[in-house]
């Protein structure tokens, strides 16, 4: 799931995978694992992946029903 919403909000805000990678001062290949869901970001770097896209961790990380239940708002696509 993380994989999966990741590469779709980096798209959504238009920025490429090495763009993404050269704002978490992190190999393309590293970037690309994320996205493929091979290997899991650091809470750290977690952090700094959700204030790029301006995007919830929680949502990031699947966790709608936690969302729904705080009443936040988000994009289910």
């Amino acid at each position: 799931m993380f994989g999966k919403r990741l590469r779709k909000t980096r798209m959504k805000r238009g920025f490429t995978q090495q763009a993404m990678a050269d704002k978490l001062q992190i190999s393309l290949n590293a970037y690309q694992k994320y996205e493929q869901s091979e290997r899991s970001p650091s809470l750290e770097c977690l952090v700094h992946i959700a204030d790029i896209l301006e995007i919830s961790i929680d949502y990031l990380l699947g966790r709608d029903d936690f969302l729904i239940a705080c009443g936040v708002p988000f994009d289910e696509d």
